[in-house]
């Protein structure tokens, strides 16, 4: 049955060779943990993305619970958490998972630094990458208001202020997070629809860039 559906599907889209190429690349030696295990370290990447796999996945699952408005936000956390089955996992997921995503892309842009990768012909991607982790930090700043708990306020309090110290654009930057004088509805308002739509569609970009490049420039030796 499943070797009939494939066959319907390659019929019509022609997926053989392309399933094909990917399955027969080559990995290069030098980052097979499995001859060297010095090449762990170029792992880092591999597991960034699969954590913002996880990150995506138990994103998509609690958005089916949460209340973007500061009447209901925090019931619903308090919901999913207590009354959902899995809940407490897959919250605790995305919880732990974001601070995790952070460390393995340091990693991983350190791993990058110190064999040199970021060097011709790869500065494009560097650039790329740079802009991902910007990107990842935007997700942790904007996701740690949505639970609108005390914790949540104060810190949104204090990284409003922070921006608003940039010179010239500062102001402009808090006016257009926050949505207001205060932090409150619109802020919440904002930030979820910044964490759930527009990052990420950055980020899906972002990432599509970034893989095609490694494609086509194959992975960077050692040092």
């Amino acid at each position: 049955m499943i070797q009939k559906m494939y066959d319907w599907v390659d019929e019509r889209l022609n997926i053989t060779p392309m399933w094909r190429d990917l399955a027969d690349h080559e990995v290069p030696e030098h980052v097979n943990p499995a001859h060297h295990f010095s090449a762990f370290v170029y792992c880092f990447g591999g597991l960034t993305f699969f954590i913002t796999v996880i990150q995506i996945l138990s994103g998509m699952f609690l958005t089916m619970y949460y209340v973007p408005d500061i009447i209901n936000a925090y019931e619903s956390v308090n919901y999913l958490q207590n009354q959902v089955a899995f809940g407490t996992i897959v919250r605790g997921m995305h919880h732990w998972g974001a601070s995790l995503v952070i460390v393995m892309m340091f990693l991983h842009t350190l791993r990058v630094f110190f064999t040199g990768s970021y060097k011709k012909p790869r500065e494009m991607n560097w650039v790329v990458g740079m802009l991902i982790f910007f990107v990842m930090l935007g997700l942790g700043f904007t996701g740690y208001l949505l639970p609108w708990d005390n914790k949540a306020y104060f810190a949104t309090k204090v990284g409003m202020q922070i921006a608003d110290t940039v010179p010239i654009i500062g102001p402009y930057a808090k006016t257009l997070l926050q949505g207001g004088s205060i932090v409150g509805a619109q802020t919440l308002a904002r930030f979820f629809a910044i964490h759930v739509f527009f990052l990420p569609a950055a980020l899906l970009a972002l990432l599509g860039g970034h893989f095609i490049m490694i494609r086509a420039q194959g992975i960077s030796g050692p040092l």
